[in-house]
């Protein structure tokens, strides 16, 4: 390889030539089109690289287990429940410990990220829609929706646009499980900035849309059989 192929292989202009290259392959067309409809950083960020690397770090059977745990005790006030919607859902992890404890529940799920979403739909138990939850939802309503650990990671200024999403999207219950604050707080991520954001999620769709408290706790990282990020989760109802 000659000394200008080499400058040229780690130029700028070579990603851009390899990238056209499959654009007009039409390998890149549809991910590209779909991204360009992205609002906000945030979006690409999860998107893109660091998407995929949320996967290889959360897929074990531990985080499972603790799951299904989790799921035990967050849905025991939650009553009639047949159809449940995850905003987020990244690999189907949240859907596959619902689908553990009660098969028979209705599973749909919406993610940003082609790889995860494709994970998710291959497990076979749910329905899933790869899109960015920032958009208006257009589904029949269910008798749950909910996030965990994504609502953290919106950037502020479209939360709203996500709760009515939450909101229209349930004939009764919305469940959130994130970290709390009682005020709007903004912490590095990972060695990034403006990629988490604490704040009281439920209070505010308690507050914007007159739902009412019917269960909430805490998920601890130090509990010895099911431990998982310092989350605490809130029930609400319409």
């Amino acid at each position: 390889m000659t000394l200008d192929m080499q400058l040229f292989r780690h130029s700028r202009a070579f990603y851009v030539y390899v990238a056209l290259h499959l654009l007009q392959a039409g390998h890149l067309s549809e991910q590209v089109s779909f991204m360009q409809k992205f609002k906000t950083e945030q979006e690409t960020f999860w998107a893109e690289s660091f998407g995929k690397a949320y996967i290889e770090r959360n897929s074990s059977e531990q985080l499972y287990l603790s799951k299904v745990a989790t799921w035990a005790k967050m849905l025991k006030s939650a009553t009639g429940v047949k159809s449940i919607l995850e905003l987020g859902c990244n690999i189907g992890l949240n859907l596959k410990a619902i689908h553990g404890l009660n098969p028979d529940i209705q599973l749909q799920g919406v993610e940003i990220n082609k790889d995860a979403a494709n994970k998710a739909a291959n497990m076979g138990i749910a329905d899933i829609h790869q899109d960015t939850i920032l958009n208006t939802l257009d589904s029949p309503p269910v008798d749950l929706s909910f996030t965990a650990g994504v609502l953290i990671h919106i950037n502020p200024e479209y939360l709203d646009q996500v709760y009515a999403n939450l909101v229209n999207l349930s004939k009764r219950y919305v469940l959130v499980a994130e970290y709390y604050n009682p005020s709007p707080m903004s912490i590095d991520y990972r060695g990034h900035k403006e990629r988490l954001f604490k704040r009281d999620f439920a209070g505010e769709l308690i507050d914007n849309y007159n739902l009412k408290l019917v269960d909430y706790g805490f998920v601890y990282k130090r509990d010895k059989w099911a431990p998982m990020d310092d989350i605490t989760w809130f029930l609400l109802e319409k």
